[in-house]
């Protein structure tokens, strides 16, 4: 039987997933913040945007590929970065990365993934895009984006809606410590997982945040619920995002926007791109759905938009793009894909996405996602 008989959606490789991680491995992919009520907001507007298709288009030819900063890509979505990727599945970073450039779409490393921009670059044709967690130290922040930018990295991402650790509360429950140890309750979970556990074992050890091993020391102490990006972190400013533009020689996006005047001080300030983002609830769990946000920045900001929080598939996509979006990012889904199916699975989530997209677009009759846009296409919201 074939992966797409198989594994027709995402919601097919989400529930691989689960059955395949540990609890918790699970509950540090799956969970959000709080009672987790952003995270479902999230779906629920996304399922109130109804479009209006109209008939007797003829054959339809999709295209699917976009321009969007400056750079040619196959589609209009792309890999978010996701913190300790490699936990859902051994080198699960390069694995995402080397699937990016084949495919022709972007790849975004986390600064706190479980291995290092040296070893992820190369494998992003000098086209992956690199989320800034911001280090306080200037020293580090500087020698960070030498290290950055001399591994093939175009594009720098500050993430600027993490000011503080959240909570997550169901990933607390899980048992997840900062770097990773079995403890027994962990081991007992391990044990009944074991693709993972024989994965894992053939990687040699747990991964851990790599990159900052330089600036750390072993006699730095942390609490069971924290890491090593928050001992170097700071909570950026204005001033932060000046020293970055200055710096930085390449696009330059801010993400976790939500508000109207925050998107139109960016574009004041020179950056490149915003990134619309409630970080999928993971942050905070009273933030209104990104999808609800969304057309408000894009009459406040000629800038360019991507979007992320929620999407389950093509239609979602084309949702986002209806209402403002340039370009979407998936997080989740891509490591669900890894977690069910190791490395067969980047690939067949994007002929998922891609042929939803196709699929969708061919009932609404229209060629391009971005003929979407504009208002020509009637939107009904329930």
């Amino acid at each position: 039987m074939s992966l797409d008989a198989r594994y027709p959606a995402i919601s097919d490789l989400r529930d691989r997933a689960k059955r395949r991680l540990p609890r918790f491995v699970w509950d540090y992919l799956d969970s959000a913040t709080g009672r987790e009520i952003t995270q479902a907001a999230n779906r629920r507007a996304l399922d109130d945007i109804r479009f209006l298709p109209s008939i007797l288009h003829g054959e339809i030819e999709t295209d699917l590929s976009t321009t969007f900063l400056g750079e040619d890509w196959s589609a209009p979505f792309g890999i978010s970065p996701l913190g300790m990727s490699g936990l859902f599945w051994p080198h699960a970073e390069r694995l995402l990365a080397a699937h990016g450039h084949k495919a022709g779409i972007p790849y975004g490393l986390s600064s706190v993934a479980a291995t290092t921009p040296e070893a992820v670059g190369p494998e992003t044709g000098g086209r992956g895009w690199y989320q800034l967690y911001p280090p306080r130290d200037p020293e580090i922040r500087k020698d960070l984006l030498a290290r950055v930018k001399e591994s093939g990295f175009s594009t720098l991402v500050l993430t600027a809606d993490v000011p503080v650790a959240s909570r997550r509360e169901r990933q607390l429950k899980g048992g997840l410590t900062q770097p990773p140890r079995l403890t027994p309750r962990l081991l007992a979970q391990t044990a009944l997982r074991p693709a993972w556990a024989l994965a894992m074992a053939r990687r040699g050890s747990l991964p851990r945040m790599e990159t900052l091993d330089r600036y750390t020391s072993s006699s730095q102490n942390l609490s069971s619920t924290a890491h090593v990006g928050y001992l170097l972190r700071t909570s950026p400013g204005w001033d932060y995002l000046n020293w970055l533009r200055e710096h930085w020689q390449g696009p330059l996006i801010v993400k976790g926007v939500l508000r109207q005047e925050d998107a139109s001080r960016l574009e004041a300030e020179g950056v490149d791109a915003i990134w619309v983002s409630n970080h999928a609830g993971r942050q905070f769990d009273a933030a209104p759905p990104t999808i609800e946000v969304l057309p408000g920045i894009r009459a406040a900001t000629n800038l360019p938009l991507i979007f992320d929080s929620g999407i389950e598939g093509g239609l979602d996509i084309l949702r986002a793009i209806a209402l403002g979006a340039d370009f979407v990012m998936l997080g989740r889904a891509w490591h669900y894909a890894l977690a069910a199916l190791g490395a067969e699975g980047p690939a067949h989530l994007h002929h998922i996405l891609t042929a939803d997209l196709a699929a969708n677009l061919g009932q609404l009759g229209v060629s391009r996602p971005l003929d979407l846009r504009g208002g020509s296409l009637p939107i009904a919201t329930r």
